[in-house]
Order: structure tokens, then sequence, then C-alpha cells
């Protein structure tokens, strides 16, 4: 018999540490409580998954402690009957079934912090391999075999940028880590440290191998503590297994690990921004060339890949490159991670090779919108991606496809919209968060991002006039065409595309000064339908502004010079008398 409690963030969050400490005492000892990482089924945390004497998965989803006593109670009588209304349902298991994991392989299934859990599932016999049968250049053909890209948001060929660094000169040289994850709606690399932080200290070890450094730094944000306490002690682990540091398994590479924990600036997911915060200076992009692979950390040969990259290594050494590049299309091989929030009904984590439809990880894998409402757009790529409308709901995902709409893979923020979001909010939130990310050193970046804001703000407020959306336009391929690094660049690309495909919306805000999606405050009216109302008051006791008045059981009405439009009333009022327009 096995228990085991998901403890990463989302899971901790949701109170899973207090669940681990019923089971505890309610078990009376007589069985270990386990712990693993996240899973990927955020919207059910906290997670208890017990293994039968028969190693049969029960797994039970949002365990309060009365229903944590209750599996207790059924793993003491071995009668899992007993608790079985608690289990995971049939629909919400296509989640998992649905996906093809292989960066995510080893996440919410092993213990994060006990090696032994790691090696246990073929943990570290990709490094044995390497170390002793391959030599650098077999290294890199394997990785070009498979096909794997930066899945830090470029897509830039992984093979190349190792090779670019170890065919530079100089004995000194870094592999480095960027693991900052600054898009809002992303968490795939801190659950992959937080989960499996092994599977990310081996492909580092192995891309180290391959380029000739012998330091590896992981720059983490520092807004990440659980994954930098799990991954230091999983570096510790692995120096004390013969892993990591002098002389590896015998072998005469040498290489050792640290992690720096970075304030978490946007602009730092630029490598060379990255590479200047690890150097102690503000984190400002570099003119390029010479590249980091050239002339990167301390002016020496570098190579800078995200967490997810990293993660595919060991497997793909373990089963060929060849078995990467099968899964995928033709121009993008293997899995892709995403973070899938927003309006759906099951968010989480969820990896599935290129070639699946936006329709297919929305609807079968994440099982559509809440409350049944209507999809209206998806934002792929953060910040510096765009939005995808209804009608492209069947793109492939895949890095030329999806550039082909205006958004990008990104990293792998997958944020859903329905019909109630205000696509011109969207674009300004986006926005609010490129101008306040920009370092500032270049004009067209500091300047554009900043001039874009301020119209949109006055779009949503009613304050829009004849020539804003043209303005904008102008705007946004000025900075584009200007901006020194990718930030500044790419910072148009959610403007852009909810002009493209949501224009109407920009309209009815400047001509009409009404809000279709009814979200921007400023272009609101509350009004009491006096057929419907019969006059409870419950409106007015919970207005904060007093500015509903009217006598018991007489309709009310509502004075919109004094209104806040709170939605207090709204949401206070059992019979659906009040509106918004």
């Amino acid at each position: 018999m096995k228990i085991i409690v998901g403890q990463g963030s989302c899971g901790i969050a949701a109170g899973a540490g207090k669940i681990k400490a019923v089971l505890e005492q309610s078990v009376e000892g007589k069985y270990p409580i386990g712990i693993t990482g996240c899973i990927g089924m955020c919207w059910l945390e906290p997670i208890v998954d017990v293994y039968d004497d028969n190693n049969n998965l029960h797994r039970y989803v949002k365990v309060s402690e009365d229903i944590a006593k209750a599996i207790a109670e059924a793993v003491l009588s071995s009668d899992f009957a007993k608790a079985c209304e608690y289990e995971i349902s049939d629909e919400d298991k296509l989640f998992l079934e649905k996906q093809t994991r292989i960066a995510l392989r080893n996440c919410g299934i092993i213990n994060p912090e006990n090696i032994d859990e790691y090696v246990s599932v073929g943990g570290y016999s990709a490094l044995k391999k390497v170390l002793s049968s391959m030599t650098q250049d077999d290294v890199i053909n394997e990785i070009k075999a498979s096909g794997l890209a930066g899945r830090g948001g470029a897509g830039f060929p992984t093979w190349f940028k190792w090779n670019a660094a170890k065919q530079s000169k100089g004995e000194e040289k870094y592999l480095i880590c960027n693991a900052d994850e600054g898009d809002p709606g992303a968490f795939m690399d801190r659950a992959v440290i937080e989960s499996d932080p092994h599977s990310l200290i081996e492909g580092m070890l192995i891309g180290a191998y391959a380029i000739g450094a012998k330091e590896a730094v992981v720059y983490v944000r520092a807004e990440y503590p659980l994954a930098i306490i799990r991954l230091q002690n999983a570096i510790e682990q692995a120096r004390n297994a013969g892993f990591v540091g002098e002389n590896i398994l015998g072998s005469g590479f040498t290489c050792d690990f640290r992690i720096k924990a970075g304030a978490g600036a946007f602009v730092c997911g630029e490598e060379t921004a990255l590479i200047e915060s690890l150097e102690g200076s503000r984190g400002m992009p570099r003119l390029k060339p010479p590249f980091p692979a050239q002339e990167g950390y301390w002016h020496k040969p570098s190579n800078i890949n995200n967490v997810e990259t990293f993660a595919n290594v060991a497997w793909i050494i373990s089963n060929g490159g060849e078995a990467f590049s099968d899964m995928g299309t033709e121009d993008s091989k293997g899995t892709k991670v995403f973070a899938l929030t927003g309006k759906v009904k099951r968010g989480g984590l969820v990896e599935i090779p290129m070639g699946k439809t936006l329709r297919e990880v929305i609807f079968d894998i994440g099982g559509g919108i809440k409350e049944d409402k209507q999809f209206k757009a998806v934002q792929m790529g953060g910040p510096s991606g765009g939005c995808i409308p209804e009608s492209l709901l069947d793109t492939v995902i895949d890095y030329k496809k999806l550039s082909a709409t205006g958004a990008i893979m990104g990293s792998g923020g997958m944020v859903v919209m329905d019909e109630s979001t205000c696509m011109v909010g969207m674009a300004k939130f986006f926005l609010d968060f490129t101008a306040k990310e920009s370092c500032g050193k270049c004009v067209h970046c500091r300047i554009g991002t900043k001039r874009m804001q301020e119209i949109l703000t006055r779009i949503v407020n009613g304050e829009g006039k004849d020539g804003d959306i043209e303005l904008l336009e102008e705007l946004c391929e000025a900075i584009k065409d200007g901006a020194l690094c990718g930030l500044g660049q790419t910072a148009p690309n959610p403007v852009l595309t909810t002009i493209k495909y949501f224009r109407n919306e920009y309209e009815a805000h400047i001509n009409n000064k009404k809000c279709p999606a009814k979200e921007c405050t400023q272009l609101l009216t509350y009004e009491i339908d006096k057929d419907k109302c019969i006059g409870c008051t419950m409106c007015a006791k919970k207005c904060p502004v007093s500015a509903i008045s009217g006598e018991l059981k007489s309709a009310h009405s509502i004075d919109t010079a004094v209104c806040i439009k709170c939605g207090q009333c709204i949401a206070n009022c059992k019979f659906g008398a009040i509106s918004k327009n």
C-alpha cells in the first residue's frame, strides 16, 4: 500500500499540506505518506493517489479534510468502495489519457525530493550512456536527428546552438538554463523543476558534455521558492551520487552546478539580458552579434536553453532522436508543453505532440469553456503572442502555422477567453505588462509601448477617437521594426491580432462608446428592470455608495451618476432584475 499527496505549488495552495497531515494522523503510522509534484490537473487539487496491494491506482481529487479521513478509512480496511465517490471521474481522466508526455513524463509520479525514485524510472541512464559510449559530436547529432527546437519561444534548433558553442575556441565555457518564465499564466518550467528536477539536471549535464562546459547555471525566478529548494536539494543529491562535480562516473568529465535566483524581469527571457543579470548588471539586452555561443557569460562561449528543452534531452538520448522526430509535424518535431488557463473547464499542464489542433487541446483535453459559454479567442505566446479567434480553432499547433495567424508558440502559455472577454481590454492588459517590463534601452520599445498603452486606455475608458486604430497599427509596425530585442519586436502582437480579428470591438468602443463584451467599466450602465424587481431591497443594502433607492416591495432605481459599477447589485439580486449594458 502506498499513499502519495501532490505537493506542487498548486496543490499546496489548495491545502495539500493539511491533507497530508490529516492522512498521517488518520492512518496512525501504519502506512507512510509520500509526496509528489504537480501532475498537471491543477483544477482538481488537492490530489491524493493510493496504490493498493495489487498496485492498482485510486486517485482522489478535490480532497478536503473530511475526504482525507474517508480515504484513510478505506486504506485501513482495504475496502476502497468506501471512498469510491471521491475518485476522479472518467471524464476528467481524459485530460491525461489524451496527452503524450516526455518533458512531463515523471511529473506527479515520482518524489522530486528523492533521487532514488528518479533512478528507479531510468534516471541518469542517459548520462551514463553518453559518458561511456558517445562523443560530443555523437550527442549533438542525436539531438539534430530528434529535431528538438528551443522550447523557450524562439524555436531555434537546439543542436545548432550546441554545435556553435562546442566549436567556439576556449577552455572556459558555460551552459545556462533559462528558468525565468516571465509570461503571465505560464508555469510549465516551475512545474518541471518542482516535480522532476533531476530530469533538468541530467539534460543539462548532457548538454554541458556536448559543448565542453564545466559549469552549469540555472537562472530561476526568485518568485519560485519551492522550485529553488527542490532544485538545490536535487543538485546536492546528484553530487553525492557522483553525477555532478569532479570526474563524473569516472569518465574524466567535470561539471558543477549553481543556481541564480533572478529578479524576475520579463526582459530576462532574452538570452543576452539574462546574461547581463547573471553577471550582476541590470537585465538589458546586448547587441548581436556576437552571439552567446561566441561571447556570452563573462564574454566566454555560452549556451542557453530553457527548462523544457533540457527536460527532453535525456529521453531523446535513451530512446533515440528518431523516436522524438517521429512525433510532430514536418516543421515542428516532438511534443510541446502548454499551460492551459483562463475560461476553460480543465486548466493545467498539457503535453501533446506537435500537429494537434487548438480545438483538440481546448475542447478534447481542456473540456471546453466554463459554464458552456461561447469560445471567443485563445492567447498564444503570452505578451509576445497574439489572440487567435474561433474561426481559426482548427489551426495546427506548430511553429509555422501559429506564426501565420499572427500569434507565436512562445514558451507555451495558452489563455482561453470566452464571450465575456473584451478583446480591447485584453490587448491593453498585455501592453500594460510589456510597457512596465521594457528595460528602456531602446526608444521604440520604451516610448512606443507607452504610447500604445495610453491609446488603449483611452479607448476602454470611452475616450477613443477617429484615427486611433490606424495610429495603433502605425505604432505597431514602427516598434516591430525598430526595437532592439524580442520583447519590443513582439510587444505589438496582441494589438495587431485583436485589431485584425476583432476590429468591430475597437470600432464599437470608439464610435458607439460601448463594450460589446460588457467588460469595460467606464462604458457600462446598470439598469433595473421594473417588471422583474419585487422591491426586496437587497441590492440597495449591498450597494457601497447608496446609488440604489426605492420602497420595500416597490421597483427600485439606480442613480447612474452615483453608481461606481462595482457589480454588487447584480451579484446579490436573486431575481435577475439588474443588467449591465
